[in-house]
């Protein structure tokens, strides 16, 4: 075979640079001896749960906390297809018990309450949940597979108000989302996310005896590859200060 020319082997070597260099380019500037743990954790948790990151970051500097965000359905989903990840944190109880098999023994670390949320000022003067049932209103719900809207279809049903969505979303955020554009005059969602979304959406508390208590369960993912890890960041989700940073965000104590 005749020798390759200086010329096509730098060739060669330009090719495999370019190659490499997209993989070097996703790692970052992450420390090779660092320990990065993926956490699937329902969209009512996307904001204080960022704050939290940061705070665990801090405290254990050898930990890089990366989170993917989405309905428990669908975090269930991901689990169930085999997703890697490390720690699954859910807006019920329900979908985490259906994950027995592949998950530890969870830990309730917060609680929720649902609120009516609606436009900025309240324009349509809702006061209560029977005001849901106007026709001539446009209310937004989350899909009935999803906690948050499993938690509405029973408030609603308790007190027989019956509700005709304009839409059915597929988490907690797509129904704040609708009633911030004004796609929505109004949505059943929990208390923390408009507390998220101060100042651009209005609220109507439900009382508690017509109320849902939502219960959020952390766990360890048996097939994650950082196990230790995981069981840590999930111990220390029950820990006063990250009870501190929950509640400051407006989480019940579990």
């Amino acid at each position: 075979m005749t020798p390759a020319s200086p010329q096509r082997r730098a060739a060669a070597a330009l090719v495999v640079v370019g190659l490499l260099t997209p993989l070097t380019a996703c790692g970052g500037d992450t420390d090779d001896t660092s320990t990065g743990l993926t956490v699937l954790a329902a969209s009512s948790l996307t904001d204080v749960f960022k704050e939290a990151g940061a705070a665990y970051e801090k405290e254990h500097p050898g930990t890089k906390v990366t989170f993917s965000f989405a309905g428990s359905q669908e975090l269930a989903a991901q689990v169930e297809q085999g997703a890697p990840a490390d720690v699954l944190v859910t807006a019920d109880t329900k979908t985490m018990d259906g994950l027995r098999s592949d998950t530890g023994t969870p830990t309730v670390i917060a609680r929720n309450r649902l609120v009516i949320a609606t436009g900025k000022g309240n324009p349509e003067k809702i006061e209560s949940l029977g005001d849901l049932a106007d026709t001539r209103l446009k209310v937004v719900l989350a899909a009935p597979e999803v906690p948050v809207g499993r938690y509405s279809e029973q408030i609603l049903d308790a007190q027989k108000i019956t509700v005709k969505p304009v839409s059915q979303e597929p988490n907690v955020r797509a129904v704040l989302s609708k009633v911030e554009l004004g796609e929505a005059d109004a949505g059943l969602v929990y208390k923390t996310d408009v507390s998220a979304a101060a100042g651009k959406v209005g609220s109507v508390d439900i009382p508690d005896e017509q109320n849902a208590v939502a219960s959020y369960p952390a766990a360890t993912l048996k097939a994650g590859e950082h196990g230790a890890a995981a069981e840590a960041f999930v111990t220390w989700l029950s820990s006063p200060e990250a009870r501190t940073i929950l509640t400051g965000a407006g989480f019940q104590q579990p």
